[in-house]
């Protein structure tokens, strides 16, 4: 029976995170069920992350790993046109639009660098409580690994492994279908607006773009799995047809001179789980609350709740009672922010009052899941970030 201080499942960014802020005190293990996830979809970094960044000691290291800077956004959204909110005035400076698949490894690697153990690939077989600890078993190409732990972190994503062995099962409204096809492909430098990701709006849902490091670029569509605009957009080939025809994304994918290498689709509606912590648990990242890609704070979410469950597994193995709690908490105030902030951007798209998604949309903020109202937190320092 191998002894841990913390078991965390799911070696994503949040982690990851949370591997690499206990390793230098604490026996952590590290679980990733697989080996390879293949290719990601880029995502954003807005500027918060540089001080998440500073205070794990991550940010010169960060910069050295050349992702491209994001110096704003700009959303062709109802019927005023271009709407373009940059960083100029930003205290922490630009964000970055970032090579998933490279920033998960490098987080890794630090984790690993800081004495974390990684178990990779490795499934969660088994995992059960008694008084004082947990009993966890793995099982992996070499066979079954059982140990002991006095914590355990869920960041196994959607799937939430850990939460729904506990009972825990996630929350999500019933008509939020939302799913998101994607498509990465080359791209030539030079495209107007480089630097900026972009969001056009149409009537059968939304659109996305954004530059990817390797003079690459993201594509991606987002409408609901029951609508007929999903049906036809089920592979790169199609979805690229499609993209042309938009007026904004269209322009930029043919000055881009995109050429498909890699498409996917997966999942992209909002659930959350209630709760998100428990006597010695902890769940973070899109465990915790998956979000609405329009948010964009996906990935901040999962450095900053990686962040926050390794304290709260801190504040837990030193006998504070009140750890989970006072992470419930947290969690709680972040729902309640992102409820009303994406509610907030739905409703600025009035142009299709009829039109089923955007129907929905509206249903759907406007009968949000009542939640108390937002709690500040500190995590060193950082304040609590809104979505």
């Amino acid at each position: 029976m191998l002894e841990i201080d913390v078991v965390v499942v799911g070696a994503g960014p949040a982690g990851a995170t949370a591997a690499l802020t206990l390793a230098p005190n604490h026996r952590v293990l590290l679980v990733e069920r697989r080996a390879d996830h293949g290719p990601q979809m880029g995502e954003a970094l807005p500027p918060a992350a540089r001080r998440l960044l500073a205070d794990m000691g991550l940010l010169e290291e960060f910069l050295r790993e050349s992702h491209l800077p994001c110096h704003g956004n700009r959303a062709f959204w109802g019927d005023q046109g271009m709407i373009e909110t940059d960083f100029l005035r930003d205290t922490d400076g630009h964000g970055w639009h970032v090579d998933r698949a490279r920033f998960d490894a490098w987080l890794r690697g630090v984790a690993v660098s800081r004495s974390a153990f990684l178990a990779m690939p490795a499934r969660l077989d088994a995992v059960e409580r008694d008084n004082q600890h947990w009993h966890v078993r793995l099982a992996g190409i070499d066979g079954r690994l059982e140990l002991r732990a006095a914590v355990v972190i869920d960041c196994g994503g959607r799937a939430a492994p850990v939460a729904r062995r506990l009972g825990v099962e996630p929350s999500r409204r019933p008509m939020d279908r939302l799913m998101c096809s994607w498509a990465i492909g080359h791209a030539r430098d030079g495209v107007a607006g480089a630097g900026f990701s972009v969001v056009e709006a149409v009537e059968e849902g939304w659109w996305y773009t954004a530059p990817m490091p390797g003079r690459r670029r993201v594509v991606a569509f987002l409408t609901d799995s029951d609508l007929p605009m999903w049906q036809s957009v089920p592979n790169g080939p199609t979805l690229l047809a499609r993209a042309m025809a938009t007026d904004e994304i269209g322009r930029l994918m043919n000055e881009a001179e995109f050429e498909i290498l890699h498409a996917g689709r997966r999942p992209a509606y909002s659930c959350w789980l209630e709760p998100c912590a428990g006597p010695g648990w902890f769940v973070a990242g899109d465990a915790s609350i998956s979000f609405d890609p329009l948010s964009a704070q996906g990935l901040l979410h999962a450095l900053f709740t990686g962040l926050a469950a390794a304290e709260g597994a801190d504040r837990w193995i030193r006998s504070d009672a009140n750890a989970y709690s006072s992470y419930e908490r947290v969690l709680e105030g972040i729902r309640a922010t992102y409820w009303r902030n994406l509610g907030h951007c739905y409703v600025a798209e009035p142009r299709w009052p009829t039109a089923p998604f955007w129907r929905r949309r509206l249903q759907i903020c406007t009968h949000a899941p009542a939640m108390n109202s937002p709690r500040g937190l500190r995590v060193r320092g950082i304040s609590s970030v809104s979505c």
